[in-house]
């Protein structure tokens, strides 16, 4: 059993170093086919800190600042947006959070007599 979780340990290291070899070299093939340095040629994610000290975020050329996040907020607020599994899972949290409360308390009660 020892030797199969090494094995496997193995396996799955090389498969990742693998993938993220592979990532490397689509990167540079995608360079290489295009000829040259293009200053215009954005990554998919910038983030850089302006004479202010904030940071500024980009995605995908996209400017990303925190009035837009609040906007969004307020417009998915205002759609009421119903989502199915995160009300399950408020109910599950919330149930699980009072059973646990409750034993708590009952193993106190039972250790302080």
């Amino acid at each position: 059993m020892k030797r199969f979780f090494l094995k496997f340990i193995f396996v799955a290291a090389l498969m990742f170093v693998s993938v993220l070899f592979g990532m490397q070299q689509a990167n540079q093939g995608i360079h290489r086919m295009k000829g040259f340095e293009d200053a215009d040629f954005k990554s998919a994610l910038n983030v850089n800190q302006n004479e202010g000290g904030q940071m500024e975020v980009s995605v995908l050329g996209n400017d990303i600042n925190s009035h837009n996040l609040a906007e969004k907020k307020e417009k998915l607020e205002e759609m009421k947006a119903y989502n199915f599994f995160s009300s399950i899972g408020k109910t599950l949290a919330d149930g699980i959070s009072a059973i646990t409360r409750k034993s708590i308390e009952l193993i106190t009660d039972i250790i302080e007599g």
